[in-house]
């Protein structure tokens, strides 16, 4: 693998395994706050940046041994429509910025395997953010987000509401059985 992908998959590693415990952390601080289904919302799309995380690292096969690994995060523990914002603004830079920077260098270098993580990521990064987002406007109205179930492509992230989920994934094909559901009435 060039060394150039090798280094974006890390980082890329690196900044999905980082929201994955950031959205841990600001779903139980939502819980706390009264907004059950905001920290269900977080909860799932936790799941979903460990499956990004987990697809960067299965790229990364045969890059065996140490790394130090630069990634953006974003830190603190403020009020659930803050941290909301926080996480707003990081899946917005994944998707502006850093993915679609990242397949332009892996197409440049015909990683076509690298191409598919990072790819399957960025359109998945985009349903977050329309999802945190409409969780947000709920919560500075004083309301929890209206969706209590989400579910999550095992294999690409992508993430949606409702009560079932019908079709097959819009970005990687995957069977409906291949979702996991995140129910804030099933805790």
């Amino acid at each position: 693998m060039n060394p150039m992908t090798a280094s974006n998959l890390k980082s890329a590693f690196g900044g999905e395994s980082m929201a994955h415990m950031r959205y841990i952390s600001w779903g139980e601080a939502a819980k706390k706050e009264g907004f059950p289904n905001v920290w269900n919302l977080f909860n799932a799309v936790s799941y979903a940046e460990q499956v990004h995380a987990a697809n960067h690292f299965r790229e990364l096969k045969k890059e065996a041994g140490e790394a130090s690994v630069t990634a953006g995060a974003g830190f603190g523990m403020t009020t659930t429509a803050e941290n909301l914002q926080g996480a707003i603004d990081g899946e917005n830079y994944e998707v502006d910025q850093m993915y679609p920077a990242f397949i332009q260098v892996a197409n440049m270098q015909e990683e076509k395997s690298s191409i598919r993580s990072f790819q399957f990521a960025l359109e998945a990064e985009k349903t977050h953010a329309a999802l945190f987002t409409e969780a947000k406007g709920r919560v500075e109205q004083g309301k929890d987000f209206d969706e209590s179930r989400v579910h999550v492509c095992d294999i690409c992230g992508y993430t949606l509401t409702g009560e079932t989920v019908e079709d097959d994934c819009p970005i990687c094909k995957a069977k409906p059985e291949m979702f996991r559901c995140f129910d804030t009435n099933a805790e």
